[in-house]
C-alpha cells in the first residue's frame, strides 16, 4: 500500500496554510489557514473493509516548563511524547483520496464537530482538546484535523506523520469522543497493510521557521 500528499513533499516542510499555526512579527506566532491536506493512497489489499487515518506528532515536549518561553528553547534531550492531530475511522476501502481543505479549513474555537463526517467515517478526538483544556475561550471537544502548532522554541524541528491502516474491521470498535491511542489499541490484530508519509514542521525562527 502507498501514501502520498499533493500538499507537501514527502520529508520536506509543510507549507503554513496546512498549518494551525504561524510565524507572526507583531505576536511572534499567531493562527494559520489549518487546511486539511490532500491524500491519496493506492494497493488497498484484498479483504480490507474499512481504512484507518492517523496523523500524529511523535516529538511533542513531554512537560510544558520551557514550553514558548522567549528567553529559552525546549532542550533537545527533553523525553518526547505522540500528539494526535488527526483521527478518523471508518473510511470505505473503495476511496482512494482525501480532497485538500475537505476536513478543515480553519481554526474552530472550542473544536469542530464530531465524530459523524463525511464518506460515512468518524473523527476522534485530536490532542488540542487537552491543549487548550485550561483556556476560558477555547476549551471544547476537538474533532477532526487540526494541523501543526509547535512551540515556538523548540530545539527540535517536529515530524507530521500521517499513516493509511487497512483493516479487516466493518467498524472500528470505539465510540463518542474516542482518541487516537484508543484506535491504535482497537486495530491491533486487525491491520493488513498500512502506509505512511510524513512532513516536518517549525516556528522557531532559529530553525528557519516554515512559511
Amino acid at each position: 500500500m502507498q501514501l502520498r500528499s499533493d500538499s507537501f513533499a514527502a520529508g520536506a516542510a509543510i507549507p503554513a496554510r496546512f498549518a494551525a499555526g504561524r510565524p507572526d512579527d507583531a505576536s511572534v506566532v499567531t493562527f494559520s489557514d489549518n487546511v486539511s491536506p490532500h491524500l491519496a493512497w493506492s494497493d488497498v489489499p484484498a479483504g480490507t473493509r474499512s481504512l484507518v487515518l492517523i496523523c500524529h506528532d511523535p516529538v511533542v515536549p513531554s512537560r510544558g516548563d520551557d514550553v514558548n518561553q522567549p528567553d529559552r528553547e525546549v532542550p533537545a534531550d527533553l523525553p518526547r511524547v505522540d500528539f494526535f492531530h488527526w483521527v478518523m475511522v471508518d473510511l470505505p476501502p473503495v476511496l482512494t483520496q482525501l480532497a485538500e481543505g475537505e476536513f478543515s479549513q480553519g481554526v474552530t474555537a472550542r473544536g469542530k464537530a464530531g465524530p459523524a463526517t463525511r464518506h460515512g467515517a468518524r473523527h476522534g478526538l485530536n490532542d488540542y482538546t487537552g491543549w487548550f483544556a485550561g483556556s476560558a475561550d477555547m476549551a471544547g471537544d476537538y474533532f477532526g484535523y487540526d494541523g501543526p502548532f509547535p512551540p515556538f522554541n523548540d530545539s527540535l524541528v517536529h515530524r507530521y506523520v500521517f499513516t493509511l491502516y487497512a483493516t479487516d474491521l466493518d467498524r472500528c470498535p470505539v465510540d463518542g469522543a474516542f482518541t487516537g491511542a484508543q484506535v491504535r489499541a482497537a486495530i491491533a490484530g486487525h491491520v493488513l497493510a498500512e502506509a505512511s508519509t510524513e512532513g516536518t514542521y517549525t516556528l522557531n525562527r532559529r530553525l528557519g521557521a516554515s512559511a
